[in-house]
């Protein structure tokens, strides 16, 4: 943790909680010992939260572009000069329009090098729609940005990870795209960002089955025996440690997971609802298979308690972290593939 990374951090719907909880993460000037904060957004704008949640002894630090941020202090790139008017807990068009302007600017900063990692506060996917944003979240447009094949939304909670094949899509879709290459193409992905970005050696992964009873042979839908069980087989014989597949309701109420580095689930809603029972306000949404690093908490634009003073800032703090420690493994091991041990014959009668 010698070097300091630069962390962008984007303040989401400004009618949320977002800047609540960024301002409640930096405040505390012992976090700045690990990272260089530069948030994305208004200096007018944070001021009328800070002061909506009765926060006296705190100010950001104003710079133009990253390479100006002072290491010492939290800092804020203004992406707009224009009044805004906030209506704290209100779903509108403002909301949307702020968001994606402080979206956009870092991400462009991120792809350009500017920054070592991203943290983005919550967004409304309704609302953030517009020319350019045309996206079901952060997740594929970052995917969009830098072009990439492929992701994998990972959720982390300290020895939690669960990973989904189906993101953001209507539940009635599900089915028709749990496919053998979709499913493959996940596995490797966990697989790979386990090595990378956790530094686990083989790591071990569960595949929840997509029926009820994963499918209880056949008698409840026959993907779980048709599509995913052969699918789980062909990994295996590509060197991925993989199990399955699981009945998801046994799996996590018997705390089996507990003997897993990572979990697969077939959808949004079949990894997310036990990840976030269990991660209890410390989860983070790391988006795996990207050439940058973006996290994100576990938790929404959180309307009903904006302005309130009530939101808890340890998801978004673990979002930081989470980037930060992730950067520095791939770094390190970039090096170490970069640089290895030579090889030498410890004596001429050995061979």
């Amino acid at each position: 943790m010698s070097e300091k990374l630069k962390i962008g951090i984007t303040i989401g719907d400004v009618n949320g909680i977002g800047l609540e909880v960024i301002i409640k993460s930096l405040m505390d000037n012992r976090v700045l010992e690990y990272f260089t904060p530069v948030v994305y957004g208004n200096t007018k704008v944070a001021s009328f939260h800070r002061k909506a949640i009765g926060i006296q002894d705190f100010s950001f630090n104003v710079i133009h572009h990253p390479d100006q941020a002072n290491p010492k202090r939290a800092n804020m790139i203004n992406c707009w000069q224009e009044d805004v008017k906030i209506t704290l807990g209100e779903q509108n068009e403002i909301g949307g329009r702020y968001a994606f302007l402080s979206l956009e600017r870092a991400a462009d900063d991120l792809r350009n090098g500017k920054l070592d990692a991203l943290v983005t506060a919550p967004i409304n996917k309704h609302n953030i729609q517009q020319d350019g944003f045309h996206f079901p979240g952060h997740t594929e447009y970052l995917q969009s940005k830098v072009e990439a094949s492929d992701v994998l939304m990972f959720m982390i909670a300290d020895e939690l990870r669960i990973g989904v094949v189906t993101g953001h899509i209507p539940v009635k879709e599900i089915a028709g795209v749990i496919t053998a290459d979709a499913i493959l193409q996940k596995l490797r992905m966990m697989n790979e960002s386990l090595k990378k970005d956790f530094w686990i050696e083989k790591p071990k992964i569960a595949v929840l089955g997509l029926n009820p009873h994963a499918g209880d042979n056949g008698l409840i839908g026959t993907e779980d025996e048709e599509i995913i069980a052969p699918t789980i087989q062909k990994a295996k014989e590509e060197g991925i440690f993989c199990f399955g597949p699981y009945p998801a309701d046994g799996f996590f109420a018997s705390d089996t997971y507990t003997k897993y580095d990572g979990v697969l689930a077939m959808y949004h809603d079949q990894g997310l609802i036990p990840f976030k029972h269990i991660a209890s306000r410390k989860g983070v949404n790391y988006t795996a298979g990207l050439p940058i690093v973006r996290t994100s908490p576990d938790h929404g634009t959180g309307y009903d308690i904006a302005g309130k003073n009530l939101a808890s800032h340890e998801s978004f703090l673990e979002a930081i972290f989470s980037a930060v420690h992730i950067v520095k493994r791939r770094r390190e091991q970039e090096e170490l593939a970069a640089n290895p041990l030579p090889f030498r014959r410890l004596s001429k009668d050995r061979d």
